[in-house]
Parts: C-alpha cells; structure tokens; sequence
C-alpha cells in the first residue's frame, strides 16, 4: 500500500531484517529519547528476525521505494488477543530524516484501517511518553483519545518514564466469531 508517492507500508517478513536493523543504526540518535536502551544483537540482523517472529505481535515497515527500498519507518501490534477483546497495543517510529512530512499519520490511519478491516479489532491501544508532543498529535488526528497515564511504565533512556495511554475504538460490532 503506497501511504505516499514514493513511501510503500507492507507487511513486514525475515527478509526485511538487515533493513531493518539498518534503519535502527541509521537512528540511533533519533530514536535514544523514546526508545528502551536496547543490547547491541537488536541492531543485527539476527535480532530483527527475533522480533519479527515474537508471538502474538506483528511488524509493518514503511520503505522508501526512491531510496533503493530503505526501510524508513516501523509499525508493531503487539499484546494481539481475539474473543470478546479483540485489542492490540500499536507503537510505531519514523526515520529521523523523513519527520514531519505526515508519513507517521498516514501510517497509522492505514493501520487502523488494517486492525478494523483485516482483523477484525475492536479497540487499538498506544502510549507515548508525556513529552513526546510529534508522537501525540498523530494519535489526536488519528482520532485516538487519551484515557490515563501510566507512571513510570517504561524505561526510557535510562530512567523509568510516565506515558499517557491513548485507545481508539474501531467499531461496535461483535467479535467474528460471535453471530450477529
């Protein structure tokens, strides 16, 4: 799915995993002040593959088609569960050079279509800590609300970080395997 003329999200599989742990190199810096600190097998291959294949999660990437098919961005479901919740946690993060051009919005306006038309989710959660404004206002325009916060939920960039929590429902029908 083109999100942008030359910007493609996809499904991520194995064989995005150097591209992957390319773009975790390439944003390093970027990323220290939302990411955990991570142990340096995360930035290999190897470590990708591991993500990618976490159970009960799942991984798109957003690749620059003009750029040699770089991966320049990462959305992940994670904490899936079907039945009468039919809910996800979303995170997602952009390459530091292509911020602030929309692309993370249309991302997530393409995931949600994913959650609600594809697998049939009621209710996506996501979280971003209490200073990461950029973060916020692409769930605000995604239609996400904020419900709470999350004291220390996260270590982040060596301490433990306050989140506020956003959800966004995605429809009021039962469960697919519930009849109508």
């Amino acid at each position: 799915m083109l999100i942008a003329p030359d910007i493609e999200m996809r499904r991520a599989t194995v064989d995005d995993a150097q591209a992957l742990a390319d773009a975790q190199v390439r944003n390093i810096d970027h990323l220290r002040a939302t990411e955990p600190h991570r142990e340096p097998e995360f930035y290999t291959a190897e470590g990708q593959v591991s993500r990618l294949d976490a159970a009960g999660s799942a991984t798109w990437v957003l690749v620059d088609k003009a750029a040699d098919g770089i991966v320049v961005g990462r959305l992940t479901l994670s904490g899936i569960v079907m039945g009468p919740l039919c809910s996800a946690s979303l995170g997602y993060w952009i390459d530091g050079g292509y911020a602030g051009r929309g692309l993370t919005t249309a991302a997530v306006e393409e995931m949600i279509r994913i959650c609600r038309d594809e697998l049939g989710l009621h209710r996506v959660e996501a979280g971003t800590l209490t200073d990461n404004l950029a973060s916020q206002r692409v769930l605000a325009k995604c239609g996400f609300e904020r419900f709470g916060m999350s004291p220390k939920y996260l270590h982040i960039n060596g301490a433990w970080r306050d989140h506020f929590r956003f959800a966004l429902l995605l429809h009021d029908d039962p469960p697919s395997h519930i009849p109508k």
